[in-house]
């Protein structure tokens, strides 16, 4: 039981330190460990969440969900008020996949479940604006939490290209001035259009940004160059037909 309890603490301070491989190590032989021996529903439940916090990291919110969900029926039935931290990953999870299923059990009018909420509802409609306003109002619920702190950050970012696609869907031409006083922040059109997050050009020149319709894909090139593959295959064939002969 002790030698679970190690290689747990090992991944955790691991994954704290950001050495990501060594921790999933560690939880790997945490788990043989575990599966050596009877495994206590708490020291499962802390091998599940742990596992569910390395798949986050992975961006894997799917699986990561799996596994909280595990855990958080775990706690619960045990009626562990650690089954709330679980509870928020799995908020946090679904704001991430971008789902607005709604788990309003009976934590749900604790204001740390209300705040994984107010992110939800802010991510779902874009609205930097209110995102910012929930990291204030729930400032103590949602920073002191690494986990939690470290995927808003990715998910603020997130939030910054939607609105400025947002504001930009409807034109075809706008001022960049008038997007930047939208935002209140610096712009980052220029990075969006070269990740592909939108079709369009900036015309420094005239301060716009002229907003294109996404191209339609042609595959005609494509099937000509797999044609000509198929042309040169049967003239090989031929020519080594005519050297037998």
């Amino acid at each position: 039981m002790i030698l679970i309890e190690v290689h747990l603490l090992e991944s955790r301070v691991y994954r704290g330190i950001g050495n990501l491989a060594k921790a999933k190590s560690s939880l790997t032989s945490a788990r043989t460990a575990a599966n050596s021996i009877y495994c206590p529903p708490q020291h499962q439940a802390a091998l599940d969440l742990q596992s569910g916090i390395l798949r986050t990291e992975d961006k894997d919110y799917t699986t990561a969900y799996s596994y909280l969900y595990e855990t958080f029926e775990n706690l619960s039935s045990q009626d562990d008020p650690s089954a709330l931290g679980a509870l928020k990953y799995m908020l946090l999870c679904k704001v991430m996949l971008n789902l607005s299923e709604d788990l309003a059990l009976k934590y749900a009018r604790l204001r740390d479940v209300e705040s994984m909420r107010a992110v939800a509802r802010a991510h779902q409609t874009r609205d930097l604006a209110a995102f910012e306003q929930t990291l204030r109002d729930y400032r103590e619920e949602l920073s002191s939490d690494p986990t939690i702190h470290s995927h808003l950050a990715a998910l603020y970012d997130t939030l910054i290209e939607q609105n400025l696609l947002r504001i930009v869907e409807p034109y075809s031409v706008v001022e960049i001035e008038y997007v930047a006083q939208q935002v209140r922040r610096g712009c980052r059109l220029s990075q969006m259009i070269l990740d592909k997050v939108f079709h369009g050009v900036l015309d420094q020149g005239r301060g716009c940004l002229l907003v294109f319709d996404e191209a339609e894909t042609d595959d005609t090139y494509g099937a000509a160059i797999e044609t000509l593959e198929e042309v040169s295959k049967v003239v090989d064939s031929c020519a080594k037909s005519v050297k037998i002969a």
